[in-house]
């Protein structure tokens, strides 16, 4: 197994408990207003603990909404709130099937090219040799690794 595989399996598990679909929305006016308000806490007192102006506040609050807010403002106002920051990046899917779904789609851009030429010489592929040598090109593909398998096909 490649050091890349490993590292896919690795990060699957780590995800897997977070990758339930609203698994925790954000609160429609953003996670900085819902516990200032939870808390009963002024923007004028977050604005304190923070170090910054009152406007500001109002700024960080609507800001989290647009998503035009950074991940150290946030983190600085999750630490005056009395609260941890967590940040991750939730895969759709698993890895694996993510690498394996565009393998996939490389072998197919791949055979696409040649069946088409052949069925204009009219020497047309039968189904059966297409889906073999379909799987044949995927695990080439896998094998072969990274090198350019992002590029777009």
């Amino acid at each position: 197994m490649d050091t890349a595989a490993l590292a896919r399996k690795h990060l699957d598990r780590q995800v897997a408990a977070l990758r339930q679909p609203g698994l925790v929305p954000r609160p429609p006016r953003g996670w900085v207003r819902a516990i200032r308000d939870a808390l009963g806490m002024t923007t004028t007192q977050l604005a304190e603990r923070m170090d910054v102006s009152q406007p500001r506040v109002t700024d960080i609050e609507k800001r989290e909404v647009q998503d035009a807010l950074t991940l150290a403002t946030l983190r600085k106002a999750a630490e005056a709130l009395d609260c941890t920051l967590v940040y991750a990046l939730v895969p759709n899917q698993p890895l694996e099937d993510a690498v394996r779904a565009r393998a996939e789609a490389i072998a197919d851009a791949r055979l696409a090219r040649v069946e088409h030429t052949m069925r204009l010489e009219d020497q047309a592929v039968p189904a059966a040799y297409l889906a073999a040598e379909r799987e044949r090109l995927v695990a080439q593909i896998l094998q072969e690794g990274p090198r350019g398998f992002w590029d777009p096909t």
